[in-house]
């Protein structure tokens, strides 16, 4: 029997994959410092509609005492699809390794971030295999 894909990604996994580190460390290479940063990056699984497509999202979390506007997000896909610390060709190969595939069978792409609330942005990370 095949595992679930929330049995695969579950929290534990997916803070493996994309540690709670890589907010400061994105934060640190943007400006200079970790601090500067308005919100904390975490993956999450969203769902898998289809065979061949996997649903995550890069959740933004409004850090305490900073405000997480949404000029400051709304360019992030652009930016996370090409910075070195997001590195989502190295998160796109971790996702199709948990799948059991080839990184190469993996490819990956990042849509327009979505405001859920004034604490919570979303950039949904969409995953395909071949």
């Amino acid at each position: 029997m095949t595992p679930s894909c929330e049995a695969i990604f579950t929290p534990e996994i997916l803070a493996q994959i994309f540690p709670a580190t890589r907010s400061d460390e994105f934060f640190e290479a943007l400006f200079g410092a970790p601090e500067e940063g308005a919100y904390d990056i975490r993956l999450a699984f969203a769902g898998h509609p289809r065979p061949s497509t996997y649903l995550f999202e890069l959740r933004l979390s409004q850090r305490p005492g900073k405000c997480l506007v949404c000029n400051l997000t709304h360019g992030l896909p652009e930016v996370f699809s090409r910075h070195p610390v997001i590195n989502l060709k190295g998160l796109t190969a971790a996702i199709a390794a948990r799948l059991g595939l080839a990184p190469e069978r993996a490819s990956a792409q990042l849509k327009a971030t979505r405001e859920v609330s004034r604490e919570l942005h979303i950039v949904p990370l969409v995953i395909e295999v071949s």
